[in-house]
Order: C-alpha cells, then sequence, then structure tokens
C-alpha cells in the first residue's frame, strides 16, 4: 500500500455496470522524501477506484495490483488501483527518509 494524492476526477461516458456506486479518482504516488518536504509528487498518475469520496488535494491510502480488487471478492470489478482510506495525516519519523 503506498500513499498518493487525489489531483482530479475521471469522469467515464459509459462504464462497465460494476463501477456503478463509486468514483474514479486520477491520484500521483509520493515517496517518502516527497511527503517529509511537502513536495508535488514526480510519479505516474493513475486512476484509482474511490467509494469513500475523496477531493482534490486528498491524501489516500492506495492498493495496487490484484490487492486492489480484493475488497469485492467473491464479485469481480475491473480495478487495478483502490482508496483504502482517507487519510487524515501523515507523520513521518525522521527515519522513513534514510536520514
Amino acid at each position: 500500500m503506498r500513499i498518493a494524492e487525489v489531483v482530479g476526477t475521471v469522469t467515464l461516458a459509459h462504464a462497465h455496470p460494476s463501477l456503478r456506486g463509486a468514483s474514479l479518482r486520477l491520484v500521483i504516488p509520493l515517496t517518502a522524501a516527497e511527503l517529509a518536504s511537502g513536495a508535488p509528487g514526480q510519479a505516474d498518475c493513475l486512476a484509482a477506484w474511490d467509494p469513500h469520496g475523496a477531493g482534490v488535494g486528498d491524501r489516500v491510502a492506495l492498493s495496487e495490483g490484484s490487492e486492489a480488487a480484493q475488497p469485492f471478492r467473491p464479485d469481480q470489478k475491473p480495478v487495478d488501483a483502490y482508496c483504502a482510506a482517507i487519510l487524515d495525516n501523515v507523520h513521518l519519523g525522521a527515519s522513513a527518509c534514510g536520514e
């Protein structure tokens, strides 16, 4: 699981029926150094399934790959990234950034 910042919303004209009930958010995963410094993320953006209603600027706990589909078992959803939580606060110790 990684921490990511929501930078936008993905709007679909037509969606698979299993995608009803939540939104797709555009997120950028953050490194520990980016979190510590407050610098914007430099990773590629990705679309993540968000059932919690995260907004632009929110930090989220991001699950990716096959783990992203686990909350829906035994049903199947065509997702590769999942916003598992909206984070209120992130506290990093000095060792988190290799200091």
